[in-house]
Order: C-alpha cells, then structure tokens, then sequence
C-alpha cells in the first residue's frame, strides 16, 4: 500500500491525514463538551445522558487527540516531512525506514486511543496529565482499568514514534544539507524544526520512563507514585513511600517543552511568510536564529511553574517563576522582529499572509497572560480554573491552529500543482479568527470568577459553590455558541480543500514568489547539482519593488 511507502512526502501527507482524522473527532468531542456543560440533563441522541466520568472520558480524549495527535504531530513530522529536504536541498530523509517505521508507530498509537473508548470499564478519565495516585490503581474506578492502560500505550508508542521523527529530523538537517547551505543560509522554519526535534528527543524519552513507572505502579507492585497509607477505593496501600509529586515534575519536564515543540514551528513559518508577503528581509535574522535556540533551552527549564500549588519549595517557585518569566524575553524580540519586518511595508494579503498575521495576534493575547499566571500568589488563585484554559488554548491551541492553516495554503501549490481559493480562504480567516476571540477570551472572565475547569456539572447542588457558579452560566452559554460558530466555520475550509484539489486553477512553479529551495524550477531541481548562494530572505526592500533573489540563483533576479 502507497501509505508504508518510505518517500518522505508521501509520509508526511499520511501524517497530515492523520491529524486531520483526530482534529475532526477532538473538535466533535469538545462539541460534546460545551452541550453537556451547558444542558447537563439533555439526553443526547445515540450517547443518551453524559455522566461524570463520561464527561471527564471526553476531556482525557479531547485533549490527548489534539495535543498530541494534532498540534505535535502535523507541524513538526507532517509538515517536516513534507517540506523540510527540499528546504535544504536533500533528495531524503537521513533514515527513510525509520521515517515510515515513525509513522506506524503513530497510526498505531491513534488506534489504540480510540479503541480505549470502547474497551470494558471505559476510557481513561485522568486527562492527558494523568495524575496519580487515582490513575496508578488500576481498580480506582471508572476509567482506571483496561482503559488506562490503553491511554498508557498510545502515548507510550506516539513518543516512541515521535523520538523516531525527531532523530530522522535532525540527522537530515546535519547531513544533507546542499552545497553552500551554511547555518546561516538555513531558513527559519528548518531552525524551528531543528529546535522542537531535539525537545523532542529529551522530553519524550523522560515520558517514555514516566510511563513506565506508572504502569508498573499499577500492575507490579512498585510504588513509585504510591505513598503508604493511601486508601483508594476501599484499598489501603500498605508498601512503599512514592510520591505523586514525582510524577508531576516527570511529566511536566516533558509537559512544557511540548508547547514549545507545538507552538515553533509556526513560529519559524510566520517569520518567513511575513517577509516574504512585505518583500522585506526577516528583521535581525541572526538575532531570531537566536531566539529560537533560546527559547527551546529556557523551555525546558520552567515545568514547575505549572506546581506552584503542589506545595513546592518558596525558593523553588521563585525560580521556577524567573525562568517563566525569562522566557518572555525570547518571545518578545520575535514578536518585535514581526513588527518590524513588517512596518511601513505594502505586504500582499493573501491568505497565508493574513492567518500568519493571525498567529502573531493569538500568540500576543494568549502571551499575555503567561506573566500573570508565572507568579505563585496569583497562580494559586486562578490555578486549574478557565482562565488557564483560555491561556492555553489561544496561545497553542489557536495559535498553532493558525500556523498550520497559513502553512496549508501557502505550500498546497507545491504539493497538489493548485492553488486553493482566495476568497473562500479569506472567508475562512476572518470567520475563524472572530470565533477564536470570541470563545476563549471570554473564559479568562469566568476563570476570575473562580469557574474551575474539568468539572462535569456546575449546577444541581445547592450550596454557595452552586450559587458562585451559576454566575458564571451566561458566559458558559456564550463560549458554548460562540465554539458552534468557530466548529462550523472550518466547513469552509473543508469545502475549500476538496474543490481545490478537484478543480483548483493550475498553479505557476513559484506563486509566492519565495525565495527558499522548496520552490525551486523543477527542471533545475532535477538536471543540475543543488547549490545555494544567499540567504533565505533576499528581498529588494524598495517599496513596490518584486525583486528578489531565490537560494539558487546566483545573481539578482529582477522580475
């Protein structure tokens, strides 16, 4: 079959199918989510009524379909795969069998998360964090047995598959570079994914031995993460001294650069696509090589602030909330090279152009927020409420979003030869763009008011928590209207996608007129030796002017 194929680009499109397959149930799922929180008693047609831990089977699923299966899976070894040789100049990747071997361990993986679903006792309930003690007794409860276990595997063989990638990534960038590709020369989206491979490599393998901890604490008797005396479910354990604290900074080692493994690649994409639609050279290149490196080192230095109420040492959080806030420096001179690339400049506003403007505003709203809740005695007021949620979601989620519709439209010429429509492709910005405001900023006041996330019900109980609560029912309506709106306007995008791979309008060898190696004329891509003579981002920066200098040319190109 076509799909174990080792050629890199049919392995990225099976990637990129992949995480179109679990962005498409993650979103259905959260669809069920936002009903349920609204209507808690609606008895929904072929589910019937939502239980608790059916609503918390939702939110473990959800979330571990979109975290892992979309926002790391289809920048960084969907469109790495797709996209990344031809960037350098390679006819390959450095290990094609273990490209493909990467790719089945995923498939293999998605498959094991939804048949947990469907498994006796049902699907893990602990959220893609997972957290002990309950989740390290298999007989804790609902969505501790077998479908624990299944949720253990899966993530288990997803970063397996993912250390895969990520090796295959970073030896091809080391080894098959082209004639006078230097590091200089590199485009940033290749530095964005040299960076996220090597977090990549380090985070998942610190889950990998997690996973295995927690498995045996739940099936050979170790404790690890069992301290003696805890009594779950009738049980009392009596061996061992573990800590459930071990395994939160074992996870969240891994938790935390993986936003960064999600979020920089298109952060890499949106520097390159402004410069090239503002016909600018990328304001302080070297300065943003910079960043990137830095950003991914810092990244792996902060997991505690997400512990702030675990009952860490002072000292600890303190640095715990420096380094989070160090890590604002990085981000905020990419956001000014953005800026400043862009300033005073005539840019084209195609599509890709205008969803990469639409990453740097959800990137600086969700950043925003980051500030406030890297300081402990904030934290632990708005800790595990939705003011958390919104963070995460506009500053990964939508961002990231974002950065895979931009990649989309600008590199669906290169690889299905047409181009995808512009006016439904603006459509589909705007629309897009108003619904994500419009569902997750809201959350932030409903996080202020104390509305704790992951509870199934916020309603029923009458008691002052009941009546807190309650307060904070409109703006649960409103996001849930406003989510319905943002689901339904990605059937633009859908439509957008199969008509133009049907009868899209024929695209030239270059549309966007760039500069980097993936745009290179066929016919010089397959007659001649690949060489590369400038940077990345040659532009003429006069205003109106269209000349340009692509990497393989040697001598100015005037068109």
């Amino acid at each position: 079959m076509k799909i174990f194929r080792t050629d890199h680009r049919t392995i990225g499109l099976s990637y990129l199918v992949l995480a179109l397959i679990a962005v498409a149930i993650g979103t259905f799922l959260s669809l069920l989510m936002r009903v349920h929180l609204v209507w808690p008693n609606r008895v929904l047609p072929l589910f019937g009524p939502i239980k608790p831990e059916d609503y918390l089977a939702l939110v473990t699923i959800h979330g571990t379909l979109m975290l892992f299966f979309v926002l790391t899976t289809a920048p960084q070894a969907g469109f790495g795969n797709l996209i990344l040789p031809a960037q350098i100049g390679a006819r390959s990747m450095a290990f094609p069998l273990l490209n493909a071997l990467g790719f089945c361990f995923t498939a293999t993986a998605l498959l094991t998360l939804l048949a947990s679903s469907f498994v006796q006792g049902g699907a893990a309930i602990s959220g893609w964090t997972a957290y002990p003690p309950l989740s390290a007794v298999a007989s804790a409860g609902p969505g501790q047995g077998l479908g624990m276990d299944l949720w253990l595997a899966s993530i288990g063989l997803f970063g397996i598959g993912s250390i895969f990638s990520s090796v295959n990534t970073l030896t091809t960038i080391v080894t098959r570079r082209c004639e006078g590709m230097t590091w200089e020369r590199l485009p940033l989206t290749v530095w964005a994914w040299f960076t996220a491979a090597i977090l990549s490599v380090i985070a998942f393998s610190v889950l990998l031995a997690a996973l295995t901890l927690l498995f045996m604490d739940r099936h050979a008797g170790t404790s690890f993460f069992l301290p003696a005396g805890d009594l779950v479910n009738g049980t009392l354990h009596r061996s061992g001294n573990g800590s459930p604290l071990l395994w939160l900074h074992l996870f969240w080692f891994f938790g935390h650069p993986e936003v960064y493994i999600a979020i920089l690649p298109g952060m890499g994409l949106t520097s390159m696509l402004l410069a090239n639609f503002s016909r600018r050279r990328v304001f302080a290149y070297r300065t943003m090589i910079t960043t990137t490196l830095l950003i991914g080192f810092l990244g792996i230095l902060v997991w505690g602030h997400h512990m702030f109420v675990a009952g860490l040492n002072p000292f600890a959080g303190t640095a715990f909330s420096i380094s989070t806030m160090a890590i604002a420096l990085p981000s905020a001179a990419k956001v000014l090279s953005w800026l400043a690339t862009t300033w005073q400049s005539r840019p084209n506003y195609s599509t890709p152009m205008l969803f990469s403007l639409g990453f740097v505003s959800l990137f600086i709203a969700g950043g925003l927020t980051g500030p406030i809740l890297a300081q402990p005695i904030l934290d632990q007021y708005l800790h595990n409420t939705y003011f958390v949620v919104a963070h995460f979601h506009l500053i990964m989620a939508m961002a990231g979003i974002f950065g895979l519709f931009a990649a989309t439209y600008y590199w669906f010429p290169l690889v299905c030869g047409r181009l995808m429509n512009e006016r439904l492709g603006r459509w589909h910005f705007w629309l897009t763009l108003v619904g994500a405001y419009a569902t997750f900023l809201p959350m932030h006041l409903a996080g202020l008011m104390g509305n704790p996330r992951h509870y199934s019900q916020l309603n029923g109980i009458q008691n002052a928590a009941t009546t807190l609560l309650a307060r904070a029912m409109p703006i649960q309506k409103h996001v849930t209207y406003a989510a319905v709106f943002l689901i339904a306007s990605q059937l633009i995008f859908l439509f957008n996608l199969a008509r133009s791979l049907r009868c899209g309008a024929p695209a030239p060898e270059n549309p966007w007129g760039a500069t980097t190696l993936e745009w290179i004329p066929a016919s010089l891509a397959s007659n001649a030796q690949i060489s590369v003579h400038c940077g990345p981002c040659e532009y003429d920066e006069r205003v109106g002017s269209q000349s340009f200098q692509p990497q393989w040319a040697e001598a100015a190109k005037a068109e």
